[in-house]
């Protein structure tokens, strides 16, 4: 809900605000004979093609559905959201999760859509969906081809009107069940995965709507039962407590049509009221703290301020952005830069009823890693600001980031429709671009140093402490607050009202048909190469004024030895630090006046540099991308710092489950002594070893004219971005060396190896093997074609076994990823601990009887609809485009290779697709990795009959 990110703002939008024309409606100016029955035209909306804004119809139907219609016919697709005035706010005491089950619970069918239709339906229509829920709202959203709206508006309002007569006792255990293992994978497994619901506890009074996980308590989940359910929906999913945003493509007039037919004759739900913004104070400092699987201790401090929308709110963000946003601010100059940090940031989060400022830091522990020091560090920063004030390049500076912000945001028509049902949801109002810019671009350096004085100095905080495992001597303060509990509420609802089932007036157990397929637009691409021989390929979109570039350097972490891994990540760091001509801080400085990013890094394969920038200050930007690149400074101080955070980091990472797994997997395949078999983080005692030398050798051996490509993406056409690129033509070198991999089998197969995690609430499992290597229309992609109804939709049978019939996880799936030299077949998941053995069994089952048996006809049909038509959606952003461009300059391939490929998915068969899961898919020549709570899991293992080895 954070305007400033979430939509519209500032500079050139300042003075374009006035073309925003905003149309009330009344009898003399409309036809209303010219819309549906009971369909009344809110207002009109349009915006200039030379401003910033976002155009829409506002309808209200008669039941009180609120519907924004969007029009943008730039890419083939529509963008469906459903939003309901509902989260967790709406629960009540012993009684959260509702409204996040909820979210689950409408996955599971409705009267006229069968179970687990829904993502069957709208991945075969090529889209992609999913729901959300936060503390205030819950969606539901769909992005598919163009021809395929009147089906999303077919499931959309079938589970509104008609979700409870398909809502049985089963489905609610098993979604149940879901929600645990989400909790377990996010919260329990995850470090320092309770800060939220633990700081919530003590920041909110007893009975606050916030002062509960949105999750849920596990306890609360347990107590419910499937009437509570029911209630819940009747209470809170009617039409008038909901907005519909359709966005993309579309014809207004059917789309309007469509709308009224399958959602106007819904009945509106009980009356629904905004929920009051109370005020939350704290009467002292409370200090709570706990320990945790965890590297790195967290010292977090938060305080309430006000609400989102108060006329405060961006004064109070302003002064977020000065205090701790980034490398200019009071708190990395003072922690992070002096090292007693690793990271620290400052934000003002808002919610509809309440926001928090809050700061965050995790300690050096090569610095001693007390958080009372950290706490006093972060005390003294406040003062420091106090005493700096504010300036006129602080308020500069974000309200450029706010205008780029803003632009980058409307890059998809995903991003729009997001932002219009946002604005309707929490004020009435989906046109708050003028509102925005305008209390944004009002705030004062006085507001700021007002809302300092008003919300935070001297005031009362919440601090959190978050320690590792035994470590309790350095939580900055004992704990001096206990949560409190309220009474479980009697029932799960307040102020039901009885609402009739409708009985509709058409056959709505017809599935709508699809329309005309509608036209692909590729992108158009042209090629060049700089005096230097670096190749660069690009293409021209007019959708923003924006620019990406990205600069690919063959090489990363496999141009290193294994014995200087983390070599190219380290070096990567340092080159988003000082040059020779300006420190770090000046360069950050720099970039924030424009409102750009410049980001060095590496991967396993390739260094990489990307560059965004409004197109009007693309010249400047790419001044500072030569000066980072061209004169870097490697400052001695910088490197230890830097060093230190990559190694801290690196340790924290080692006490995630899925880091471990991820790492053991590849050690496996590759062999623990090889740089493929290693992380691209590093080891401790890799990075321990490196120095600035080995940083500077990295440099000249990696970052050459030789290895670059350059991929580009912006309103620009090609005789426009070739003289902007005119500095990199002094850039010299050969390509990077690069050892090829080692054919060797280092893991023996059929063996299951296990990494203990002590007291994990999850076992992550990891089955596979080395593979097949990248190509776009042979064995690779047919491989992948295969392996679609296996693992690789939702509704893939490995995943609807695991997760839907079973209740083990939160999603399975299974892959082949390749690259130019290797490449594997993996399937994982996280699971619960005491169901790690049936898992594995089940995962075991599922690929020997599709090896065995294949996909049925039904399967390859799914596949061939699903992936041919989900092409519509693959080039809308700059970074789709982007993408597409660099698999076609690092593979060398046709630039009409997608065109082969949708051939090759029409004509291939059954029997060719069944012969590969023969070949590919043998479970005997897998190796099965698992990481958890060796007690729990080790006596389920050795029932599966596989040799067992601890590593």
């Amino acid at each position: 809900m954070k305007k400033w990110i979430l939509a519209v703002a500032i500079s050139t939008a300042i003075t374009g605000c006035a073309s925003e024309q905003t149309n009330p409606i009344n009898e003399s100016t409309l036809n209303q004979a010219a819309l549906p029955a009971g369909v009344k035209l809110i207002e009109q909306v349009s915006v200039a093609d030379s401003e910033i804004g976002i155009p829409y119809n506002k309808y209200q139907l008669a039941n009180g559905l609120t519907v924004i219609l969007h029009q943008d016919n730039s890419d083939p697709l529509v963008h469906v959201d459903v939003t309901y005035h509902v989260g967790s706010a709406r629960e009540l005491a012993g009684r959260s999760g509702f409204a996040h089950l909820f979210e689950h619970m409408m996955f599971q069918g409705s009267q006229n859509v069968g179970d687990e239709q829904h993502f069957k339906v709208v991945t075969e229509a090529g889209g992609t969906l999913n729901g959300t829920t936060n503390s205030d709202r819950t969606n539901y959203f769909e992005t598919v081809p163009s021809n395929q709206l009147e089906k999303m508006l077919w499931l959309e309002s079938d589970r509104m009107g008609f979700f409870l007569p398909a809502l049985t006792s089963e489905k609610f255990e098993v979604q149940r069940e879901t929600v645990k293992n989400e909790r377990a994978q996010r919260v329990d497994n995850r470090p320092y995965g309770r800060l939220g619901e633990r700081f919530a506890q003590a920041l909110y009074p007893v009975g606050h709507p916030y002062s509960w996980p949105v999750i849920g308590w596990p306890e609360d989940l347990e107590r419910a039962s499937l009437d509570d359910v029911k209630h819940f929906f009747q209470r809170w999913y009617g039409p008038n407590n909901a907005t519909l945003t359709i966005g993309g493509d579309i014809n207004q007039q059917q789309t309007l049509a469509w709308v009224n037919k399958y959602f106007g004759e819904i009945p509106a739900g009980p009356e629904v009221e905004s929920a009051p913004k109370t005020p939350v104070t704290l009467d002292k400092t409370r200090y709570i703290s706990m320990e945790d699987k965890v590297h790195l201790p967290l010292l977090y401090i938060g305080m309430p301020t006000v609400y989102a929308g108060h006329p405060d709110e961006a004064a109070l963000d302003l002064l977020a952005n000065i205090i701790g946003g980034g490398q200019t601010s009071l708190l990395y100059k003072n922690l992070v830069k002096e090292g007693y940090a690793v990271q620290s940031s400052v934000s003002h989060p808002c919610q509809e009823l309440a926001c928090q400022f809050t700061l965050y830091a995790l300690a050096n522990p090569a610095r001693g890693a007390k958080l009372a020091d950290l706490e006093a560090k972060i005390t003294a920063s406040i003062a420091e600001f106090e005493q700096r004030g504010v300036t006129d390049e602080d308020l500069q500076k974000v309200k450029v980031q706010f205008e780029a912000n803003t632009v980058f945001n409307l890059q998809s028509v995903k991003g729009k429709v997001s932002t219009l049902a946002a604005n309707q949801t929490f004020y009435g109002n989906p046109n708050m671009v003028g509102k925005d810019l305008e209390r944004y671009s009002k705030v004062t350096k006085e507001d700021v140093m007002r809302v300092f004085k008003q919300y935070i100095k001297d005031k009362p905080t919440v601090v959190m402490s978050i320690v590792p495992e035994g470590q309790s001597q350095l939580i900055a303060h004992a704990d001096n607050f206990t949560p409190q509990t309220q009474p479980i509420a009697e029932d799960a609802v307040t102020g039901l009202t009885e609402v009739e089932q409708v009985k509709s007036s058409f056959d709505r157990s017809v599935m709508p048909q699809a329309g005309d397929a509608p036209q692909l637009i590729v992108p158009q691409l042209w090629s060049s190469t700089l005096s230097n021989g670096i190749e660069i390929m690009g293409t021209k979109t007019t959708e923003t004024p924006t620019a990406e570039l990205v600069i690919y350097l063959d090489g990363g972490h496999r141009a290193v030895p294994a014995e200087k891994a983390g070599l190219a990540m380290l070096t990567a760091n340092m080159m988003n630090e000082s040059s020779t001509k300006r420190t770090t801080e000046e360069l950050a400085h720099a970039l924030e006046l424009l409102g750009s990013t410049v980001s060095f890094n590496a991967g396993e394969s390739q260094s990489y540099i990307k560059i965004s920038s409004l197109t009007k200050n693309l010249d400047e930007t790419l001044a500072i991308v030569t000066e980072r690149l061209f004169s870097p400074g490697f400052v001695a101080a910088d490197f230890e710092r830097v060093k230190q955070q990559q190694l801290q980091i690196l340790q924290q990472s080692m006490t995630n489950p899925s880091y471990l797994a991820s790492n053991g997997f590849s050690a496996l395949l590759y062999g623990k002594n090889t740089v493929k078999g290693t992380s691209s983080l590093g080891t401790v005692e890799s990075i321990s070893a490196l120095t600035l030398d080995d940083v500077k050798a990295f440099y000249q051996q990696q970052y050459t004219a030789g290895s670059a490509q350059m991929v580009m993406v912006s309103d620009l056409s090609q005789q426009q971005v070739l003289p902007k690129l005119a500095g990199f033509t002094e850039w010299q070198g050969d390509k990077t060396p690069i050892a090829p991999i080692n054919k060797r089998i280092y893991a023996q197969p059929a063996t299951i190896y296990l990494i203990d995690k002590p007291d994990a609430a999850q076992s992550v499992i990891n089955i596979g093997k080395r593979s097949l290597t990248f190509d776009a229309t042979g064995e690779f992609f047919k491989a992948n074609l295969m392996n679609y109804p296996l693992g690789g939709a939702f509704n893939s049978r490995i995943n609807l076994n695991l997760r839907e019939d079973k209740g083990y996880t939160y999603g399975a799936r299974s892959g082949f990823s390749g690259q130019e030299d290797s490449g594997e077949f993996i399937a994982s998941a996280s699971v619960r601990s005491d169901v790690t053995g049936p898992a594995i069994s089940e995962f075991i089952t599922e690929i020997k009887a599709y090896q065995q048996s294949g996909m049925t006809e039904a399967e390859l049909e799914f596949l061939k609809s699903s992936i041919t038509q989900s092409q519509a959606l693959d080039f809308e952003t700059p970074y789709q485009k982007a993408g597409f461009i660099r698999k076609i300059q690092r593979y060398q391939l046709d630039h009409h290779y997608t065109t082969e490929q949708t051939k090759i998915i029409n004509s291939i068969s059954q029997a060719e697709l069944n012969s590969l899961a023969k070949q590919k898919l043998d479970i005997d020549s897998m190796v099965i990795l698992v990481v958890g709570d060796k007690n729990t899991i080790k006596p389920q293992l050795e029932t599966l009959g596989y040799p067992i080895v601890e590593l």
